[in-house]
């Protein structure tokens, strides 16, 4: 229809051959984009006999007397196959491409989470059904996820703060922050922020947001759960060197009350000895004070608390552990060595904890000697700067040794080489330490034993 129109009103016009010849191409280009391969030949063939019946001489009579009748047929069924061709691929190409885009919404609707993306002035192009879901299919489109997005009100500041740095200087930016739910519920979310494009020329932001809470409840139930078997652990302990501790009571008590009858005899001389009764109330009190020390130590390490890290002295904790274990240590004939480093920094931790671990490592270490009867039974306690920002603590004997079978299950939960133990001391341990930034490890003694070394971050170096 479109040939015999342009036909009809090209004669009635009377225009030249040449511009006929330009208009029927046209024609057949704009078929050949919208048609297939044999209506775009019919329009090149009809195309050809209008021009050459009505456009070229003689009139009404197609023949081969011009070079246009010649160059028009072969130029319009080229042009007609070539933009069928070009046509063609170019709707399977945007065939594959809206597939392709179907595909990847599909992939970012069902992956694991809640995946954006904004431009560069931070309005939302993007959101996956995830995120939609997240925020509730009724609440209105979100066009701005730095503004709109319903953090909670103690984050919300510090997010916007992070946002608007790193919209200044087009850097990626990751962030823990509470996001409330559908449902009113608040979820702790990681957010992870990227630019796309040259450093400087952000073209596009892209976000990825992953649920974390049910992992942090784990990990806080976890904590828990390592914190009631470390205080069980510790109980245990405290209870193997009751006889010590209450030695260790019985020698500030015993002190008082000698001190107290010295004081009466002071007292009730003629006349009074003041200043001798002076100098053994000061004792007195001296000994009360260590007393109650000894007390507030013990009842720390029995007490159900809280994991506290903070900066303390640990030359001064290794001392106080020492205190609760030395009795015991001579009523069964063992020496201890200590070398506690002049230059030993401030470590970062739960002091209670880790002393918790040195306890049952000189608990271990007292056990293992105790079947030894042909040399002097000895312990060597060490603590000393380790590599950058760390301190290492040691704890080695001359004992009977672990054997190479035991070494490698030894921090093992349950594995144990005692006939009455539970496998958990040195579980426990381990995880006391690496939840600390450091690391426990058990190697074979000089000559005799074994020998326990872990580190703990400094201060400063803790993260």
């Amino acid at each position: 229809m479109s040939v015999c129109a342009l036909t009809a009103a090209g004669f009635y016009l009377k225009v030249h051959s040449t511009t006929a010849a330009l208009l029927y191409l046209i024609v057949i280009v704009l078929v050949a984009l919208r048609t297939g391969a044999a209506p775009s030949a019919v329009t090149a063939l009809l195309a050809y006999i209008g021009l050459d019946s009505f456009f070229t001489a003689p009139l009404f009579r197609p023949a081969m007397n011009q070079p246009l009748d010649v160059v028009a047929p072969i130029v319009f069924l080229t042009t007609a196959f070539t933009i069928n061709r070009l046509a063609a691929k170019n709707r399977q190409s945007f065939q594959e491409i809206q597939s392709l885009q179907d595909q990847l919404r599909l992939v970012m609707d069902t992956i694991p989470g809640l995946v954006w993306s904004e431009s560069p002035n931070g309005s939302v192009e993007f959101l996956n059904q995830r995120w939609r879901d997240f925020l509730g299919a009724s609440s209105a489109p979100v066009t701005d996820l730095r503004r709109n997005l319903p953090v909670h009100p103690a984050e919300a500041d510090a997010l916007a703060e992070q946002w608007q740095q790193a919209r200044e200087r087009g850097r990626a930016f990751e962030t823990e922050v509470r996001v409330r739910r559908a449902d009113g519920v608040y979820r702790r979310l990681r957010l992870h922020v990227v630019p796309a494009g040259e450093p400087g020329q952000v073209v596009k932001w892209y976000g990825l947001g992953t649920d974390i809470e049910d992992w942090r409840q784990a990990e806080e139930t976890l904590a828990r759960v390592e914190s009631e078997l470390a205080l069980v652990a510790r109980r245990t302990l405290l209870g193997e060197l009751a006889a010590s501790i209450a030695h260790e009571i019985n020698q500030p008590l015993a002190a008082i009350v000698t001190n107290g009858n010295a004081c009466l005899r002071w007292l009730g001389a003629t006349p009074p000895n003041l200043p001798e009764a002076r100098t053994t109330v000061t004792a007195i009190i001296r000994d009360g004070n260590r007393a109650a020390e000894i007390i507030a130590r013990i009842r720390a390490m029995l007490s159900r608390t809280e994991l506290k890290k903070a900066t303390f002295d640990l030359g001064a904790a290794l001392v106080e552990v020492l205190s609760l274990i030395r009795n015991d240590l001579v009523r069964k004939g063992i020496t201890i060595h200590t070398r506690l480093a002049s230059d030993l920094p401030a470590v970062f931790g739960d002091r209670v904890q880790c002393q918790q671990v040195v306890l049952n490592l000189l608990v271990n270490a007292v056990e293992a000697l105790l079947p030894v009867t042909e040399r002097w039974r000895e312990i060597w306690l060490s603590a000393e700067p380790y590599g950058d920002g760390q301190v290492l603590v040691t704890v080695e004997d001359n004992g009977v040794g672990l054997g190479e079978a035991h070494e490698a299950d030894i921090f093992d939960a349950f594995y144990t080489t005692k006939p009455d133990g539970m496998g958990l001391g040195l579980a426990i341990s381990r995880s006391i330490i690496e939840n600390h930034g450091g690391r426990l490890w058990c190697v074979a003694g000089d000559g005799f034993g074994a020998k326990f070394q872990f580190t703990l971050l400094t201060e400063g170096h803790a993260g």
